[in-house]
């Protein structure tokens, strides 16, 4: 029984990698063809959404503190969560299985989330993630935000800031907002 736990462990990490491989090289290719037509919208911040990673989420509820600090009503979130292999998805949570072998996204709640034409977008990771840098490079909203440090070709604006610190990265968010029109003080 303990070997055949051990292979199936062994392949189920096979699979994942081949899949995280695959997902990268159709993310890099989709970078280079984004960064070329990339269009930074001048437009008011009235929608807003949210991703982030599990990990992070542990800190404070990341989509109250949007609403309460940047004054916007009805703040969209999606998590990534790192699961085992029973994992089913569900409305606000996504992961590696919710990419197919060839790296196109398959599930039905995240590509609508990733559909949306936000005003802005907040990416609120602080490591490399092929899946989660994915779900915000394909995201259509206009304006994207995220920590500094990750990637900054998904982003048109970085904070640098520590993760546990979700007020202060979004007061300073909210400074650069002002100063570029995009809210109200």
């Amino acid at each position: 029984m303990n070997s055949i736990f051990t292979i199936q462990t062994l392949k189920n990490v096979f699979i994942s990698l081949i899949k995280k491989i695959i997902t990268k090289k159709k993310f890099d290719n989709l970078l280079i063809e984004k960064e070329k037509s990339r269009v930074v919208s001048q437009n008011e911040i009235k929608t807003v959404g949210v991703i982030t990673s599990q990990s992070l989420s542990k800190w404070g509820n990341i989509q109250e503190e949007v609403e309460k600090i940047l004054k916007v009503q009805n703040v969209k979130f999606f998590s990534f969560l790192d699961v085992s292999k029973k994992y089913k998805s569900s409305l606000n949570h996504f992961s590696d299985k919710s990419f197919n072998w060839q790296g196109e996204i398959q599930q039905t709640e995240l590509l609508r989330f990733l559909e949306e034409p936000f005003d802005l977008l907040i990416g609120y990771f602080n490591k490399k993630n092929t899946f989660i840098e994915s779900a915000v490079l394909h995201s259509k909203a206009t304006f994207k935000v995220g920590i500094s440090e990750v990637n900054q070709k998904l982003y048109d604006m970085e904070i640098v800031e520590i993760p546990s610190n979700i007020k202060n990265f979004l007061i300073e968010l909210k400074k650069y907002l002002i100063l570029l029109n995009k809210i109200k003080n």
